[in-house]
């Protein structure tokens, strides 16, 4: 399975992904469309289910570009995560992607956060 999850990052996908106790923490590089969305979304989808995670936290800091495919990355994660007890939020929101979460509606159900370190306080809640 390694070897799977290697060959996604490589072919599809410079996104970088890091867990902070029950949050993961997707960094997505570059695009977010229909190149890569699959990529995302399985990779996400496996970091989920084997590590328990319960939120996730979009950093968009180095994003360059987003269609709907990446609506349907973020939209099909909150069901997953919600269906959980857990959030989805954004950090590092640049003008071209805070355009689409407006016209998509995505705002009105994923927090935006100033800060790393606040997203990740209350998507935590505290925990140690």
């Amino acid at each position: 399975m390694r070897y799977k999850e290697e060959l996604i990052n490589q072919e599809y996908d410079e996104s970088e992904y890091e867990i902070d106790l029950k949050t993961l923490i997707i960094h997505v590089n570059g695009e977010l469309d229909h190149h890569n969305a699959v990529a995302i979304r399985k990779m996400a989808d496996k970091k989920i289910y084997d590590n328990g995670i319960r939120n996730i936290l979009f950093d968009f800091d180095k994003t360059e570009f987003m269609d709907s495919s990446g609506i349907g990355v973020i939209m099909g994660r909150y069901k997953m995560v919600h269906s959980l007890g857990g959030k989805v939020a954004v950090i590092n929101v640049g003008r071209n992607v805070e355009k689409i979460l407006l016209f998509s509606g995505l705002n009105k159900i994923i927090k935006k956060y100033d800060s790393m370190e606040n997203a990740i306080a209350d998507l935590n809640g505290g925990e140690d």
